[in-house]
């Protein structure tokens, strides 16, 4: 056996190296600045520490900060680490359990010894500084591997229930890790780890708030405290994020939404939406513009019923999938006892509609289909409703009743790119009315899913090639494929739009679902005479009303487009002298269709022009005794440092133009 190993590197060079090396030795024979540099490893292809050795020849892609992604993932998982090392120097006696990266940071779930109360916010300054001391220790990040009861026994006798309870549940004879933080601190980790506490920066951090959690995620068991954290690879990073959410506090829509009093939630219907009149006018042009496109596109409307029988639900696989997320009734109550109504099986129970695809096949069902009906597009605003978890509910962005703008296309194998093409350029013109850029993604096959892997094949490359074909599946686009994150019934295409400050916003789908059309039994005859599947594309691109509307305001910061604005203008006078006029001047835009108000309290012009600012009326029309003899309007738009003189007609033809759908124009 020879006592070197060939290690190929990303240029196409290779480095002899002895049998036993490392990562961070071949990083070191490169070059010192390459070993400073050095974070961790991708070793044929896997993630690993530096510190790891080849067992033979082996591909080597060292990381570094320029990798960001790897990057931040590896910083933030130390970060965790680093916090609940932090927490258990503090307070001895504190039960750790897990704590992984998130998209933005870190957190640490924990319990307090049973001397203290849980962990609160006033406890993050001391534990950040406990933080800080470690990080500033540099120490080393060490990797051992332990048998299955050898991790038990520490555990169990330092008192780390959590932690002795998950070891005893990992399958015997599989490799354990722990990870050491120096020699006085470990975790159990599958790793990796950047090589020292050091290459985290000290002040790329920052503790942001504490919450409850449960042992698993199980109201059952106990009661730990989550601590959030976010975490970057340097400080101007960390200060871009703080004031991304500075911005985003500013931009939120449950705040706006009660400024501008829009809509409102409350105890009593814990989930769904209480739309005032200037909200739903925001849904009703919204609904409108869906209406113009759908139509236009070839799509035929419906309405389906909100309450349907568990036997359909159990046909269609939704009743084994979110059985637990759907909300359900008895059909009829025969007979009662003391302890409630007896139900006799599943047939006895309907259920609130959580999605509309059942429905629609039922609709394709009823009378016999041609091919030549095909393809057949079937839209509804559906109103559905999900059983979330009370904590997952966020405003307008997570709710339990919601309207999504949903259609089903059914069509035959030859049609399936052709339109998913043509949904691809309609989702385009939408969002770019909007305003949105946005990148198209693929998510594939999970491993749980129903139909033949064959079908999965024949519909991920339906998808592929539609996107494809329509120019999307390009780094422009942000093109990128999805392992594991399709449906249960098929694999999406997903649309994630780039608001005003950068975040991101998965809205639009469409599915290529073979699997429903089956359980469901639905068919048309085709050119041979013969029965056949028809393919059932599953597309949105609202997503639903309530979330978009949600993602327009904070898009927007409450400015919308004039088209939208709830109230597009406010005539406002300045002198009681010009109520008649001001009266003519709002009678002329109502006739032109724009929709206006008109204040004439008795308060000083800065007054209002505050007051309705902060309401987001894009232009105020301002009149006095001037502007009455002339016949003018001093316009102010919403933004704008200076207000316009101009004509009534000048200024009416404006706010037309502006106020006019850019579907319209």
């Amino acid at each position: 056996m020879s006592d070197q190993i060939t290690i190929s590197l990303p240029d196409g060079s290779s480095r002899l190296m002895p049998l036993g090396s490392t990562p961070g030795d071949v990083a070191l024979a490169i070059g010192p600045g390459l070993a400073k540099a050095a974070l961790a490893a991708r070793v044929d292809g896997e993630l690993v520490d530096l510190s790891r050795p080849f067992t033979g020849d082996a591909h080597l892609a060292l990381i570094t900060a320029r990798d960001e992604a790897e990057a931040l993932e590896l910083a933030r998982h130390d970060y965790a680490h680093v916090l609940a090392e932090a927490v258990q120097t503090l307070f001895p006696g504190t039960q750790i359990t897990f704590g992984p990266a998130t998209d933005d940071g870190f957190y640490y779930d924990v319990m307090a010894p049973a001397s203290r109360e849980p962990f609160s916010m006033d406890d993050l300054p001391a534990i950040e500084a406990a933080m800080r001391r470690i990080i500033a220790a540099d120490k080393p990040l060490r990797r051992e591997v332990w048998s299955r009861q050898a991790l038990i026994d520490k555990w169990t006798s330092e008192g780390e229930r959590f932690k002795a309870e998950w070891a005893a549940e990992l399958p015997e004879g599989e490799e354990l890790s722990v990870y050491w933080s120096g020699n006085d601190w470990l975790d159990m980790c599958r790793g990796p780890h950047l090589p020292s506490t050091g290459k985290l920066d000290p002040q790329a951090f920052r503790l942001m708030r504490v919450a409850g959690a449960y042992w698993r995620g199980d109201q059952k068991n106990a009661q730990l405290t989550r601590i959030y954290g976010t975490g970057w690879l340097n400080k101007k990073q960390l200060d871009a994020h703080l004031t991304r959410l500075e911005e985003a506090a500013k931009r939120d829509h449950r705040k706006l939404g009660q400024e501008m009093d829009l809509f409102h939630l409350q105890q009593e219907a814990h989930g769904s939406v209480f739309w005032h009149p200037k909200g739903y006018l925001i849904w009703r042009e919204l609904e409108a513009y869906m209406r113009r496109a759908i139509d236009g596109a070839g799509y035929r409307e419906v309405k389906t019923p909100q309450v349907m029988d568990a036997r359909q639900w159990e046909q269609s696989g939704h009743w084994g999938k979110y059985r637990e997320n759907m909300f359900v009734i008895p059909d009829e109550v025969p007979n009662t006892d003391d302890e409630g109504p007896v139900i006799s099986g599943e047939a006895d129970w309907m259920a609130l509609k959580p999605m509309n695809c059942p429905a629609h096949i039922l609709i394709f069902k009823q009378g016999i289909k041609s091919y030549r009906d095909l393809p057949l597009r079937i839209y509804e605003n559906g109103c559905c409703h999900r059983n979330e978890p009370h904590g997952a509910l966020h405003g307008l962005m997570r709710v339990r009743q919601f309207t999504q703008d949903d259609a089903h296309i059914f069509c035959r194998e030859d049609q399936i790119v052709s339109e998913v093409k043509a949904f691809c350029e309609l989702a385009d013109r939408i969002y770019r009315d909007f305003g949105f850029t946005y990148a198209v993604k693929l998510a594939l096959r999970p491993d749980q899913r129903f139909g033949s892997d064959a079908d999965w094949d024949k519909a991920e490359a339906e998808l592929r090639n539609a996107v494809i074909e329509a120019g999307l599946a390009t780094e422009e686009y942000g093109w990128e494929e999805l392992p594991g994150e399709g449906a249960f019934y098929a694999p999406k295409l997903e649309w994630h739009l780039t608001d005003a400050i950068g975040r991101t916003w998965q809205v639009g789908t469409i599915q290529s679902d073979r699997v429903l059309p089956e359980r469901l039994d639905a068919s048309y005859v085709g050119e041979d005479g013969e029965k056949h599947r028809p393919v059932m594309l599953h597309r949105a691109i609202f997503g639903s009303y309530e979330r978009f509307i949600g993602i327009l305001i904070e898009h927007f910061a409450g400015k919308l487009p004039v088209w939208l604005a709830p109230v597009q203008a406010v005539v406002a006078t300045i002198v009681s002298d010009a109520d008649g006029y001001a009266a003519e001047v709002t009678d002329a835009l109502k006739a032109a269709g724009i929709r206006v108000e008109t204040d004439l309290r008795n308060e000083k012009i800065n007054y209002k022009v505050r007051e309705h600012s902060l309401q987001k009326v894009p232009h105020l029309l301002v009149v006095g005794k001037r502007e009455a003899e002339e016949g003018t309007v001093a316009l102010r738009t919403l933004g704008a440092e200076h207000q316009k003189v101009m004509p009534l007609a000048e200024a009416i033809a404006l706010l037309k133009a502006e106020a006019t759908p850019p579907d319209l124009r």
